[in-house]
């Protein structure tokens, strides 16, 4: 059926960042819709933000177009521009290839949701903007490196047992 129960969808936390960059998703719920609902061609999460949550790092795609639009509550979205106040019915896009990172903050006493739409490509980079970090992605899965492609260091992820 068509139709998605989201009572029966989880929300899950957390992140894939490595080391203490992991902690950026405390605060970050995400209920997989599009994964739920068996689309393949893009992704459609609904996301809530705890307070003091946020999205991601600051990051950009090089091959993924990205779409957000706020449910309910208020964030603010950060960008390479600034600060912009984000409330219902609001919506920011971000297309693939444009270098301006962005997250979404909860800077309220309340949580906020928002729905998050993105292509789904079989290859993907994408850069951090604040710190030297960037992903690939394939069929394999995600490797986190420096801009560079070398690997991340210990200081870099808090990996204070090497």
């Amino acid at each position: 059926m068509p139709k998605l129960d989201l009572s029966q969808i989880p929300f899950q936390g957390g992140s894939g960042y490595p080391g203490k960059l992991a902690e950026a998703g405390a605060g970050r719920f995400v209920q997989r819709l599009g994964d739920a609902g068996g689309l393949t061609q893009y992704g459609v999460n609904m996301v809530r933000l705890e307070p003091g949550g946020l999205s991601s790092l600051r990051h950009y795609h090089m091959e993924q177009d990205e779409f957000a639009i706020v449910i309910s509550g208020t964030c603010t979205l950060v960008d390479d521009q600034g600060e912009h106040q984000m409330q219902p019915g609001d919506c920011a896009t971000f297309p693939a290839g444009e270098a301006n990172g962005h997250h979404l903050i909860n800077t309220t006493d309340a949580p906020t949701t928002f729905l998050v739409v993105g292509t789904r490509t079989p290859t993907e980079t994408g850069y951090y903007s604040d710190i030297d970090m960037m992903v690939k992605q394939d069929a394999t899965g995600s490797a986190f490196t420096r801009k560079d492609g070398s690997p991340l260091t210990a200081d870099q992820i808090g990996d204070t047992n090497e």
